[in-house]
């Protein structure tokens, strides 16, 4: 793991300690919550993403979570598929309450939100179900195959999709063996983002061989109609975008930009 990866899993690891004595909570919490949206990309799905702070790019937005869940909704209004919600506090500004509060926001308009954090243990998974969350991101590099395994099958025994997020020819094989036929609810994800350096090499979008039998999601670097109809080609089902979607001042707009981009192919 690069250096950023680690310094995210020593700090999820700590956070997930601290569930063990409320394991027993999280579970009856997760029973009760409300039933999960699925994801359904359809011809090219927007995953819109809540981050308040970007390591690579500082403060995006508001961290309040009043001007959060407006933005989350308008994100709905213009389409999206699904609203990723960063969890992740220390370089993130993400917190727990931001996920509950917009999953909660987000239900009288049909759309999930997922949770996107550096998960390492099962128990965060039913922590995200209990929070009301509809799905959880996994990275197959912070995980081994058999840690990664735990957390798919806590995700699918929760109604949770989830999306695993690749970085590389290695990585996108030893997800897909992971998979194996796990393929209801289960999305790959390709990160063009170097998390050692966080510089973006958005070519890797349509340089790796991408899988056929698994929706495909592009995420990191996705700035601009181009880009949309380069990944649409390249046989990408959806795209995660985060910071430019964050600093759009008309998010409603442009998330109905890019499925129209998508569209246009």
């Amino acid at each position: 793991m690069s250096d950023f990866l680690d310094e995210m899993a020593r700090s999820s690891r700590q956070r997930a300690s601290t569930l063990r004595a409320r394991s027993a909570a999280l579970h009856r919490e997760a029973a009760r919550a409300e039933t999960p949206f699925p994801l359904a990309l359809d011809a090219f799905g927007v995953i819109a993403e809540i981050k308040p702070r970007a390591p690579s790019a500082g403060v995006l937005a508001a961290a309040d979570v009043a001007s959060c869940v407006a933005r989350a909704e308008a994100y709905a209004h213009g389409g999206a598929a699904c609203v990723s919600v960063l969890t992740e506090p220390t370089r993130f500004d993400g917190s727990n309450e931001l996920l509950a509060t917009i999953a909660d926001a987000l239900r009288p308009h049909r759309v999930g939100a997922m949770r996107k954090d550096f998960l390492v243990d099962p128990l965060q998974v039913v922590e995200a179900r209990a929070l009301g969350a509809s799905g959880v991101l996994l990275i197959t590099r912070m995980l081994d195959d058999a840690r990664l395994g735990e957390m798919l099958d806590a995700a699918r025994s929760l109604g949770l999709f989830a999306l695993i997020e690749a970085f590389d020819e290695s990585d996108l094989a030893r997800s897909m063996r992971v998979i194996g036929g796990r393929r209801e609810g289960v999305f790959l994800g390709v990160n063009c983002r170097d998390l050692a350096t966080l510089a973006i090499d958005r070519a890797r979008l349509t340089q790796l061989a991408l899988p056929r039998d698994i929706d495909v999601v592009a995420e990191s670097g996705i700035e601009v109609p181009e880009h949309v109809r380069e990944i649409v080609q390249a046989g990408y089902r959806g795209a995660l975008i985060g910071t430019t979607l964050m600093r759009a001042s008309d998010p409603s707009a442009a998330v109905r930009a890019i499925t129209e981009a998508a569209s246009c192919t």
